[in-house]
């Protein structure tokens, strides 16, 4: 059984002690600040390959694309406090235009919390799009083994995509399945029980806590007014709430409106909150590497998939699922700005920013090529933006011999 690094307990005391919390030297953009929550950026133009090589498979893995928030949380905690508000009497005419975007967002939504919306379905028919754009050998008289988590976003998610493959190849063979059987790839951070205590357990806490009580600003009192009783803690936990709600704006299908509520700086300061929890939550990082270990299931089936490139009658290996599947992959495979070390934890957000490893539909794709002299090489391409897999070689194409040996030895 993993145990998710206890040694370092003396180390995270060391830390809090220590825990260089200056002036930060980042300013986001109001998109990017959407984190996570971004709506897929589409590349500008189609990635190009050497005319010597001949595309054979893809092996693809993606998360949903833009949705409905996950629940209705986050509108309930803010549309609470708002109503307490108003029934003190401190509420300020802001807090009732807030209020009024909490209803919009409850009615826009209308019980599809966690649902794809039309955004989503469009993001990943675009991705399938490039993909015949790109490779249509391997879409024309195909055959797609397509895969989903038990996530109705993520099963919708996986049909939009197939259903364009379809569009674009009439004799195109797909087959898709779905559901808790996927989990030990897809969702191992739903069955991982060391894991799933390192959630409960929080070690990162403490941490995280004096990060956000020194870079968090108080936005939710100019909503709430000046006498309503809470505490400063529990004024930025409101402020981080707040923030969540105008950052799935776009993602949902409404305007991304942050201005009336907050600065931009403010904004960056709140996300880089979200952006650091995401960090200690779903990647390797000093406290442990746990939540990056548990994706090496995956990471042994896309070797596997891999080994039968070229000889193989399915020529793309296509799986929907998480940011929470995402986030481990890019950091186990150490991608350049997926994966980040540190113990100054203000300068996570200069070096590892969710908004560019995991928007809405991010995905990993590894394109398999074979040569003229019958040597199979791999891109690995994030977001569709070819980057290089092995780390201090610059190569993009990479003998799979290579890339094979360097998975194995990342799961040992």
């Amino acid at each position: 059984m993993r145990i998710p690094h206890i040694s370092h307990l003396f180390f995270i005391a060391a830390v809090v002690i220590t825990l260089p919390l200056g002036a930060k030297s980042w300013q986001f953009t109001a998109e990017q600040c959407q984190g996570s929550l971004r709506p897929y950026p589409a590349p500008a133009a189609v990635a190009e390959y050497p005319d010597t090589l001949t595309p054979v498979m893809i092996n693809h893995v993606g998360r949903h694309g833009s949705r409905y928030p996950a629940s209705a949380a986050s509108a309930n905690s803010m549309r609470r406090a708002l109503q307490h508000a108003d029934s003190l009497g401190t509420i300020t005419p802001l807090g009732r235009r807030f209020a009024r975007l909490i209803d919009r967002i409850i009615a826009t939504t209308a019980n599809r919390w966690g649902q794809l919306d039309s955004l989503g379905i469009n993001e990943l028919r675009a991705i399938a799009s490039r993909i015949n754009q790109r490779y249509p050998t391997l879409v024309a008289c195909g055959r797609v083994s397509a895969s989903a988590s038990y996530s109705h976003r993520a099963i919708m998610s996986m049909y939009a995509f197939t259903h364009q493959l379809s569009l674009h190849a009439r004799d195109i063979e797909i087959t898709t399945r779905s559901g808790w059987s996927n989990n030990a790839l897809l969702c191992p951070f739903d069955i991982d029980a060391d894991y799933k205590r390192y959630i409960a357990d929080k070690p990162y806490q403490t941490i995280y806590k004096a990060y956000v009580d020194t870079l968090a600003p108080n936005t939710a009192t100019r909503l709430l007014g000046q006498a309503y009783p809470a505490t400063e803690d529990e004024l930025r936990q409101l402020s981080i709430v707040e923030y969540y709600n105008l950052a799935n704006l776009e993602a949902m299908g409404l305007p991304l409106e942050y201005e009336p509520y907050m600065t931009l700086d403010e904004m960056n300061r709140l996300w880089s909150c979200f952006n650091l929890r995401q960090y200690f939550q779903h990647t390797a990082q000093a406290v442990s590497t746990l939540p990056a270990d548990i994706i090496t299931p995956l990471i042994t089936d896309i070797i596997a998939t891999g080994d039968r490139a070229g000889n193989d009658s399915v020529t793309i290996y296509a799986r929907f699922a998480h940011a929470e599947t995402i986030l481990p992959l890019v950091s186990k495979l150490g991608l350049a700005k997926c994966a980040y070390l540190t113990d100054d934890y203000n300068t996570v957000a200069s070096h590892w920013q969710d908004h560019n490893v995991v928007p809405m539909a991010a995905n990993v794709q590894l394109i398999h090529f074979t040569s003229p002299s019958g040597t199979i090489y791999v891109r690995l391409d994030l977001n569709e933006h070819p980057i290089p897999l092995l780390p201090n070689d610059s190569r993009i194409y990479i003998p799979w011999a290579e890339a094979r040996e360097h998975l194995r030895k990342l799961i040992g």
